[in-house]
């Protein structure tokens, strides 16, 4: 009777998940300049954009610029489609965070942002859903909430050309 290998600690397992979003996250200064956060909960994310005063695009109301809703829904979205590549690859053992070096990212095609309400002056929060993905090209919808979950304040559609995996030709 052969006998399986015992599990990894959950802290190793922990710690190459973390290490290889945080590797992902980190090769994007536009992220850092915008002052994006990524959540992670398992194979799940959610983008936390907190509030600062240079987010704000009217100050009369105040409100969250649509530039930076629209850049917070495309990153979500890009990150999203980056990690669950990097998850499955991280998963089969294909892919090793510690050995450096930056992930190729996907690249927009189309972005079509559905601007809901104004974006208040306070932390937001994005989840991004992959309809399609294949080899090529991906589909992903992104919904974007502040306080309440059901009251969105953005949405988003894009389709994105996905890197060549380096074991494609």
């Amino acid at each position: 009777m052969t006998r399986k290998p015992t599990p990894e600690p959950v802290q190793i397992v922990k710690g190459r998940r973390d290490a290889a979003l945080g590797r992902l996250v980190d090769g994007v200064p536009y992220i850092q300049f915008l002052g994006i956060q990524f959540d992670r909960r398992g194979d799940e994310l959610t983008a936390v954009l907190p509030f600062s005063e240079k987010l704000i695009g009217n100050p009369s109301l105040p409100a969250i610029h649509g530039g930076v809703t629209a850049a917070f829904l495309e990153v979500a979205a890009i990150i999203e489609l980056s990690w669950s590549t990097q998850w499955e690859q991280m998963e089969d053992g294909t892919l090793d965070p510690a050995a450096g070096g930056l992930m190729a990212l996907p690249k927009t095609i189309d972005f079509s942002v559905d601007y809901l309400r104004s974006g208040l002056p306070r932390d937001s929060y994005a989840r991004a859903r992959i309809n399609r993905s294949g080899r090529r090209y991906a589909s992903v919808h992104v919904e974007a909430w502040q306080d309440n979950r059901s009251r969105l304040f953005a949405q988003a559609t894009g389709h994105f050309l996905m890197p060549l995996r380096a074991d494609e030709p």
